[in-house]
C-alpha cells in the first residue's frame, strides 16, 4: 500500500513539472481506479502556483517541544474543567442539600470543594500562559498549525467532549422516563453540558477557522 502511495505521488509530481493541468490528472487517475480522496491528498501535497518545478506544501510535522507544550495545555484544560464540574456540583448539593446526607457525607464534600478549589488555581492559569504563548507563536508562523501532536490532541479532545455531552444526554433521558428529576439533577446536568459543549464549540471552531484560512 505504502508503495503504491508513493507510486501516486511520483506520478502526480512528473505530471505537474511537464505541465499538465491538474483537472486533467485528477480525471486520468479517476479513470484509472484511484478514490477521489487519495487524488485530493496527493495534489494536495504541491502548492497551486506558477513555477517550473512543482512546489511542495508545508507537510504535518511531529516536535518534541510542542509536543511538551500542547501535552501541558490539554492536561491542564482537562484537569481544569473537571474540577470545574466537580466544584459546582458540591456547590449545588450544598445548596440543595438531600436531608438524606450524614456528617460524613458532608465532610467529605467539603474535602472534594477544597480538592477542586486548589486544583483550578494551579491548572487555570497554566492553561491560560500555555494557550497564550502557543497563540502567539501561531500567529508569527501559522504553519506551525500543522503540528500532528497539536491535530491528535484537538481531536481527542472533540472525541472527550461530544462523549460526554452523549452521555450527560443519555443520563437525563434515562431519568426523565423514569420518573426521577430533582432540581439538583436538573442543574448538574446542566453544568456538564455547558462546560463540555463550550470546550467542543470552541476547539470545533478553531478548526473551522484552520480550514477557512486553508
Amino acid at each position: 500500500m505504502a508503495s503504491a502511495t508513493q507510486d501516486l505521488e511520483l506520478f502526480v509530481r512528473e505530471s505537474l513539472a511537464a505541465g499538465v493541468a491538474r483537472e486533467e490528472i485528477r480525471a486520468t487517475l479517476a479513470r484509472a481506479g484511484w478514490p477521489p480522496e487519495q487524488v485530493v491528498s496527493a495534489l494536495d501535497v504541491w502548492a497551486d502556483i506558477p513555477s517550473a518545478i512543482p512546489v511542495p506544501r508545508p507537510r504535518p510535522y511531529l516536535s518534541a517541544r510542542e509536543a511538551f507544550l500542547y501535552l501541558v495545555l490539554f492536561t491542564t484544560l482537562y484537569v481544569a474543567a473537571y474540577h470545574l464540574g466537580s466544584l459546582l456540583f458540591d456547590l449545588i448539593t450544598r445548596a440543595l442539600p438531600d436531608p438524606a446526607d450524614s456528617e460524613y457525607v458532608i465532610g467529605r464534600l467539603e474535602r472534594s470543594m477544597r480538592w477542586s478549589v486548589a486544583s483550578l488555581v494551579i491548572a487555570f492559569p497554566v492553561f491560560l500562559f500555555v494557550a497564550r504563548y502557543l497563540g502567539r507563536e501561531l500567529a508569527r508562523s501559522p504553519v506551525k498549525r500543522l503540528s500532528a501532536v497539536r491535530r491528535w490532541l484537538t481531536y481527542l479532545t472533540l472525541f472527550v467532549a461530544s462523549a460526554v455531552l452523549v452521555g450527560d444526554m443519555i443520563t437525563l433521558v434515562f431519568n426523565l422516563l423514569g420518573g426521577e428529576l430533582t432540581l439538583r439533577f436538573v442543574l448538574k446536568v446542566l453544568v456538564v453540558a455547558v462546560i463540555a459543549g463550550t470546550v467542543f464549540g470552541y476547539y470545533l471552531g478553531d478548526l473551522r477557522r484552520e480550514e477557512r484560512e486553508a
